[in-house]
């Protein structure tokens, strides 16, 4: 209150100086412009000039008020273009997160034409035009995508990349990305695009090639690359060994492909046994029994160990002792304990063999060991464990097989 009787006052003042000053002296004013000719005293001509000031003003904020008004009421004005290309955008990518791809389409589609940096919304709406079916449409959109922003050509050609693999078009993608990969070729994306549709593929000797690359540009951490190359060697074995139908050819494309691997990796356990494993079906059984045996002297290997068991070498008898002398370091071994347990068998020790297999069981219960025992027992005349081994047997291959109902027997 003390406030508003304080600008009272100095209002009350301010009038009572003007007033002062007006009857002190009125002033004159005189404007002449070749025929206008404007005289009036001072005080008059500072009147007109705040009234058209006002009149200058009140003009100004009405023009706005109108103008605003009608960018509210008017659906094509700049302000509400904005708020449907915002509503679009978000209706867009919520539709395209739940699934709901004709809906995505047409609003990511309507957001991409308004937005000036439309990248994200063209590759939303292609992705959600591919999940429809409509792959010409997914594919223009790309286009006009590289069209609008041209300096996105790689990850466009990326995103299109994937969608034709999703669409079961790997010839096409397999083309786009190496293209790409010319272009780019240390871009990490595209190499590990590559690599993994190599594998879908399968073509392993393209992901072999690869593998020189993916390690000098660090596309893959250093674990996931070690195990992505052994096991493209072993792949890489495995067709080799069944690239023709001849078997001597595939013996020798088998050892030709084995000798392609560096020393190094013809130590590693799991190539070792890919190796041996199609030498075994291949036939080549003692030159597979030498290379197991070679291997599993200079490191053991659990899994080795039981592969050892399925070849025959050139004298079983010395294949037994051998594998007995691994059993004094490795007595708890159930895959070797398996694998004497079937060399007995071989040799005709039936029971030893018995003994074997019966503590490869104590320690696990594996359903190869049970079959074996349980093949040996129904030669022995041990009917009735023989099929209870194999029912167990049975349920370890499957654990699933015991959880599923039974069918009910039919009433006649």
């Amino acid at each position: 209150m003390k406030r508003l009787y304080v600008i009272l006052f100095l209002v009350i003042a301010a009038a009572a100086a003007l007033g002062l000053a007006i009857a002190e002296h009125s002033g004159y004013v005189l404007i002449a412009y070749k025929s206008f000719r404007f005289e009036s005293s001072l005080w008059a001509t500072l009147a007109l000039v705040a009234v058209l000031w006002l009149v200058f003003w009140g003009i100004k904020v009405l023009i706005q008020l109108v103008t605003t008004s009608g960018g509210v009421v008017n659906p094509w004005s700049r302000r509400n273009r904005s708020r449907r290309v915002q509503v679009a955008i978000e209706h867009g990518q919520m539709d395209l997160a739940e699934g709901r791809w004709a809906s995505a389409q047409r609003h990511l589609h309507r957001a991409a034409e308004a937005e000036r940096q439309p990248l994200l919304y063209y590759l939303g709406a292609a992705r959600a035009a591919n999940e429809l079916g409509h792959y010409d449409e997914s594919d223009s959109l790309l286009e006009r995508a590289l069209e609008r922003q041209p300096q996105a050509e790689l990850a466009i050609a990326l995103s299109h990349a994937q969608l034709q693999t999703d669409r079961g078009d790997t010839d096409g993608a397999l083309a786009t990305l190496q293209t790409m990969h010319e272009r780019h070729p240390h871009n990490a994306q595209t190499l590990r695009q590559l690599q993994r549709l190599h594998q879908q593929r399968g073509d392993w000797s393209a992901v072999i090639r690869l593998l020189p690359e993916l390690r000098k540009d660090k596309v893959l951490p250093a674990a996931e690359l070690a195990e992505l190359e052994r096991r493209a060697w072993g792949e890489n074995l495995s067709l080799a060994a069944h690239s023709e139908e001849d078997g001597s050819v595939g013996l020798q494309s088998l050892t030709r492909a084995w000798q392609q691997l560096t020393n190094a990796q013809r130590q590693e356990p799991q190539l070792v046994l890919a190796y041996a494993e199609q030498l075994r079906q291949l036939g080549a059984q003692v030159e597979a029994e030498e290379v197991l045996r070679t291997a599993l002297k200079r490191n053991y290997d659990s899994h080795l160990a039981r592969l050892y068991g399925l070849v025959r070498g050139s004298d079983p008898s010395r294949q037994l002792q051998t594998a007995e002398g691994w059993l004094k370091d490795h007595p708890g071994d159930a895959s070797l304990l398996l694998t004497l347990g079937r060399l007995c068998l071989q040799s005709s020790l039936w029971g030893k063999a018995r003994d074997y297999l019966e503590s490869s069981l104590r320690v696990q219960r594996n359903p190869e060991a049970c079959a074996e025992l349980a093949r040996l027992l129904a030669q022995l005349g041990d009917t009735e464990r023989s099929n209870q081994l194999f029912q167990e047997g049975l349920g370890l291959l499957d654990e699933r097989l015991l959880a599923a109902p039974l069918p009910v027997p039919a009433r006649i």
